[in-house]
């Protein structure tokens, strides 16, 4: 799948994630599974922390028009802004974008796809990301601050954790779960974890780029397609 066109104005940068090598990365794995996917007739795709929205709009072009339903929940209104921006430049009718702390408002076992290439940097507790900093997002101009989008707590996974902990309530039956995590995230301790809890999964791609490890993880229910 082509990136999609996006367009950063300066002050762009100081508050939305620029696509980069892991964006990528994620995009070069859903296009190795975009038959996989297609083959699923998926009716909700969600991406969660869009940023530039070239994921969740990459995603709209590919899959069959007409039947999927796309949304973009990220917390950074900054962020909503831009990938609505990304949805005009590429002509995207169908993605909604909301302003929404990840999934808490969606309804039990409805998304078919799910997208996450969340904060996964590990840091101190004094600089951990969303939790402690919801508020921050929600003020004006210099107060917003890019590291949200990366700083990920200790093992980099504090939001990445709280979706894992979700994932039962929100992923229909036939849902499947895409997740970028880093080396020092371990990886394989999250498919542990995650077949604890009656879910399947393996990591389908990974990449080392600039002193950093990257996995893309597929997740589904036991069972599933």
């Amino acid at each position: 799948m082509e990136t999609p066109v996006f367009k950063f104005e300066p002050q762009d940068y100081d508050t939305v994630y620029e696509p980069s090598e892991d964006s990528f990365l994620l995009l070069d794995a859903l296009e190795d599974e975009l038959e996989s996917i297609k083959a699923r007739q998926p009716l909700l795709c969600v991406e969660i922390g869009p940023g530039s929205g070239v994921l969740i709009v990459a995603l709209e072009k590919h899959l069959p028009s007409g039947r999927s339903h796309f949304i973009g929940f990220d917390i950074n209104p900054n962020a909503c802004q831009m990938t609505q921006k990304t949805c005009q430049l590429n002509g995207t009718a169908s993605v909604d974008v909301v302003n929404m702390d990840l999934l808490a408002g969606l309804r039990t076992a409805c998304v078919d796809l799910l997208v996450f290439n969340p904060p996964y940097v590990p840091t101190q507790p004094a600089a951990d990301s969303l939790e402690e900093h919801i508020g921050e997002f929600h003020l004006s101009g210099e107060n917003q601050n890019l590291v949200h989008a990366w700083a990920g707590g200790a093992d980099g996974r504090i939001v990445t954790d709280r979706v894992l902990d979700d994932l039962d309530r929100i992923l229909s039956p036939r849902g499947v779960f895409y997740l970028l995590l880093l080396k020092e995230n371990k990886p394989e301790d999250v498919l542990k974890q995650m077949e604890r809890r009656n879910f399947r999964g393996s990591i389908i791609k990974e990449r080392r780029i600039r002193g950093e490890h990257l996995y893309v993880l597929r997740i589904e229910r036991t069972g599933g397609n």
